[in-house]
């Protein structure tokens, strides 16, 4: 029994080891490399319903679900797979997603949410994605830059239509209220499309007969190369943008050059060489709009007169929207609005001037000013802020220019010469100024040398004051100081004679006291006498019997201990 057992356990590890050591790590296994995917088909489970595209599991046909990187185990008889590139969005791109799957969208409605069939809103950020190709497809897109110095306008491209004259709302097509500052930005151009406008000061200048521009602000360099070129694909689809409308318009357009000697006249005028100004592919090198308009009106006198100026205009970022949606971008703003307005009023306020008035400069200054306040007044009304209306060069024609001219350069000529006078006059007042500040400098010189005399011999007799106090003053001291010093000696002689009286005086008494305490002169001086004896004296009392003194004298001597012997009998 026991080796039956045995030799069923060897079977099954032998059938172990051939599917696993063999047949799954021979047969069933592959490997995904990194940034791969693996596509899998399954060739046995339930059929996919109607209209299916991807098979979820235990379902027939393409698996949603693929696999990623390392190594995977498969029956090749049962399932099939297909190594893909996983889809990599770098950074400053999107990518906008395309669902094959998924409910079908309701009418009018294009973009898809989860679970739905189309473009779906949520895009895909900067990153790896690993999505079913035979279910998703990714179009890779720059991502929205919005340079410094310029604002995004929004326009929504699903939903309800807007009410006229209204910013769109949520889940409304039109333009929204809210702008996208400068930045970076992931929007789904499916579902809005952002128009980059310039704010700040902008400048609109008519070159008198040859026509006109815009110039704009220049475009900031970035700190990348990444953003530098996604600011240029900017720039390039609203230059796209703008050269369609400029083709559609009839005021901005490209100009037919002048005539070469109209062109001569008005250029001799202005002293300087003036080009054709036109919109091409050279608009983000120059920022230059090229203008078929300019300003040309007949003065109050009768002449025609035509004016080259700038006028500074700002757009400010919380009007920007409002401006895009009522008139457009930046050229259907200047032919809509700019261009009818400047020239309107540069021709009504001029023809309240004579043609004097444009050569001369306060009457020039005048009809600036009034054209400044009156274009600030009306386009502020259109949410556009005017700084200034510079009126640079006017060209008036040449049977008013030459006297004016003329007149003007005598009247110059007249100033020129009075000026003259005025300087030799003011040359002899400045000769005399000069010889009174000669003559002032010698006298301050003279009372500089004596004031300096007067403090030196100030300061010398102050010194001497000074020292002969001090000298007196030392005396004085010194003899105060011998006088305190003998009555410092005086004193101490006495105090001295006090003490050794004291003293004696004390002990005179002492002894009086003692003497009087013993009652017995002798027995005072005994005292006395012991009182003062060597503290080293020792005294021996020795007690004799019977027998010969001077036999025991020997005895009782006491050498050694340097003292004397006493003997009693």
């Amino acid at each position: 029994m026991k080796s039956i057992l045995k030799l069923v356990a060897l079977l099954v590890l032998a059938v172990a080891f051939v599917y696993g050591g063999i047949w799954q790590w021979g047969f069933c296994r592959f490997y995904v490399k990194p940034n791969q995917m693996a596509v899998v088909t399954t060739k046995s489970g339930k059929p996919l319903a109607a209209g299916q595209i991807l098979a979820e599991k235990g379902q027939k046909g393409i698996q949603r679900e693929v696999l990623g990187e390392g190594r995977h185990f498969r029956n090749p008889i049962m399932v099939e797979h297909i190594i893909m590139p996983v889809t990599i969005i770098l950074p400053g791109k999107i990518g906008v997603v395309t669902s094959k799957v998924g409910n079908e969208l309701p009418a009018g409605e294009f973009l898809a949410g989860p679970g739905q069939k189309g473009i779906l809103r949520t895009v895909l950020g900067p990153g790896k994605y690993r999505l079913n190709p035979y279910g998703y497809k990714i179009d890779i897109v720059d991502a929205m830059s919005v340079p410094i110095g310029y604002a995004g306008v929004i326009t929504s491209l699903s939903g309800q239509q807007a009410p006229p004259g209204e910013f769109a709302g949520n889940d409304q097509k039109g333009v929204r209220k809210d702008i996208l500052q400068p930045g970076l930005y992931y929007v789904n151009p499916q579902q809005y499309n952002v128009d980059v406008l310039e704010i700040g000061v902008n400048q609109v200048t008519l070159a008198g007969k040859l026509g006109g521009q815009v110039v704009t602000k220049n475009r900031l360099e970035g700190q990348s190369a990444a953003m530098d070129r996604l600011q240029s694909a900017v720039f390039e689809e609203q230059r796209a943008k703008r050269d369609s409308y400029i083709s559609k318009s009839s005021m901005l357009t490209r100009k037919t050059p002048a005539p070469v000697a109209a062109r001569t006249a008005a250029e001799r005028l202005r002293g300087t060489q003036q080009a054709d100004f036109g919109f091409s592919k050279g608009y983000e090198a120059n920022n230059t709009l090229g203008l078929a308009e300019f300003v040309e009106f007949p003065s109050r006198d009768g002449f025609s007169i035509s004016l080259d100026m700038s006028v500074e205009m700002e757009l400010l970022p919380k009007d920007i929207a409002t401006i895009y949606s009522r008139y457009g971008d930046l050229p259907a703003l200047v032919d809509k609005i700019i261009m009818p307005q400047i020239t309107s009023i540069s021709r009504n306020k001029g023809s309240e001037y004579r043609a004097k008035d444009f050569i001369v400069g306060e009457g020039r200054e005048e009809f600036q000013n009034d054209l400044t306040a009156a274009l600030a007044a009306t386009l502020g009304e259109k949410s556009i802020v005017v700084h200034n209306a510079l009126i640079r060069h006017v060209v008036v024609p040449e049977q008013i220019l030459d006297p004016i001219q003329q007149a003007s350069i005598a009247i110059e000529q007249d100033l020129t010469n009075k000026e003259r006078q005025n300087t030799a006059k003011k040359e002899a007042e400045l000769n005399t100024e000069v010889s009174l500040i000669d003559q002032r400098r010698m006298q301050v010189e003279q009372e500089t040398r004596k004031l300096k005399a007067e403090i030196n011999a100030d300061q010398e007799k102050q010194v001497a004051e000074i020292k002969a106090e001090t000298t007196k003053r030392v005396a004085e001291i010194q003899m105060e100081t011998a006088v305190i010093q003998a009555d410092t000696v005086r004193l101490l002689a006495i105090a001295n004679a006090n003490a050794l009286k004291l003293v004696e005086g004390a002990r005179a008494d002492g002894f009086r006291l003692k003497a009087e305490a013993f009652k017995d002169p002798v027995a005072f001086t005994y005292w006395e006498m012991a009182k003062n004896l060597n503290p080293d004296l020792k005294v021996n009392i020795l007690h004799a019997g019977d027998g010969t003194l001077w036999t025991d004298l020997e005895k009782a001597t006491l050498g050694d201990l340097g003292g004397s012997t006493l003997m009693r009998k």
